[in-house]
């Protein structure tokens, strides 16, 4: 097992090289650049050419200093030398990305830990209950539930849940993640204060996945109580709680294990509408920002985490199949 993983982490390593040189690429083929974001029209409106002049000549100076007017190739050697040294930077705010980046990681991850918390925890019960009772009045009525919640928008989910808080004045908060006088409660209120501010964006966070978990539990759940050794566990007088919890349900986890490399980089890329809604300083409403402005830094370090967690999802996922069924080994995925 220690040989496999090791095998597998440096096979993560040109992985992760090629998807940060296509990143780079793709990034840098877009117009405009932090230098136009900056300077682009800051001399219109000042009148006279010793203006005009001056904006181009701080112009010219920004991007020698940042190696904008570079070529591609050299450009790409000067960001990973600076990648390797931990100095990745803000070209407009000239300062570093990690003072924004740490505390918004921090953030996304404490809510979609919640999230993903909820998720599992009502989506498996939900799937079990709809597969042992197939075609019910119950299946049924949860299955439409769920295509139903399914099928609604989360932005638009949001802008609801937030007009109805503040037409029916319901008492939730809805913009940002603590109140104006938080500073001034103690831990346990100010505790409460944080939690309250989360439970719109949990909501908006929670409904969608938890639809699309369950439904997948609910199939996979469906083809092992087809399977033979269920006939056969029945056949010799296991009662209908020893064979969903303990023969059919390990087996029937392997669609949930595949999902979780796809649902781990949602740690850390959070969910741009959402934090934009509720006005939520996370990794979401950080990248969108830094889109905006062209911050080449910023942008590539998101989707280099992304890219991170999305290889060790694929490689906790190969561990667990291998804890869930013995059947499957780990010389089989060499």
């Amino acid at each position: 097992m220690a040989t496999y993983i090791l095998r597998r982490l440096l096979m993560m390593i040109p992985t992760l090289f090629g998807i940060l040189l296509i990143s780079f690429i793709v990034i840098k083929s877009t117009p405009g650049d932090p230098a136009s974001g900056r300077f682009g029209g800051a001399a219109a409106g000042q009148g006279g050419m010793n203006s005009e002049r001056g904006t181009e000549n701080a112009e010219k100076v920004f991007r020698k200093n940042f190696k904008l007017d570079e070529p591609l190739h050299v450009q790409f050697l000067w960001f990973i030398g600076r990648v390797f040294r931990g100095e990745l930077i803000y070209y407009t705010k000239q300062g570093s990305i990690w003072t924004d980046l740490l505390p918004a990681m921090r953030v996304t991850l404490l809510i979609n830990a919640v999230v993903f918390l909820l998720v599992y925890l009502f989506a498996i019960p939900l799937g079990i209950f709809s597969a042992v009772s197939p075609h019910s009045w119950g299946d049924r009525i949860m299955t439409l539930g769920l295509f139903v919640l399914y099928s609604l928008p989360s932005f638009w989910v949001a802008e609801m849940l937030r007009l109805g808080v503040f037409e029916y004045k319901i008492g939730l908060p809805v913009l940002g993640l603590t109140s104006a006088n938080s500073a001034s409660l103690t831990f346990w209120p100010w505790v409460g204060d944080y939690a309250l501010h989360l439970v719109l964006p949990i909501i908006c966070m929670t409904y969608g996945s938890l639809a699309y978990i369950s439904r997948q539990m609910r199939a996979g759940m469906l083809e092992v109580v087809r399977q033979d050794y269920i006939r056969t566990a029945k056949a010799k007088g296991c009662g209908p709680g020893r064979i969903i919890w303990v023969h059919a349900l390990r087996n029937s986890l392997f669609p949930i294990i595949t999902l979780f490399a796809s649902l781990l980089p949602a740690l850390i890329g959070g969910s741009v509408i959402i934090e934009y809604i509720f006005e939520i300083p996370g990794m979401g409403k950080l990248t969108i920002e830094s889109v905006y402005a062209r911050e080449y830094d910023m942008i590539i370090t998101t989707m280099m985490l992304s890219a991170v967690l999305t290889l060790v999802g694929i490689l906790i996922s190969d561990i667990m199949y291998v804890l869930v069924d013995p059947r499957v080994s780990f010389e089989s995925k060499n």
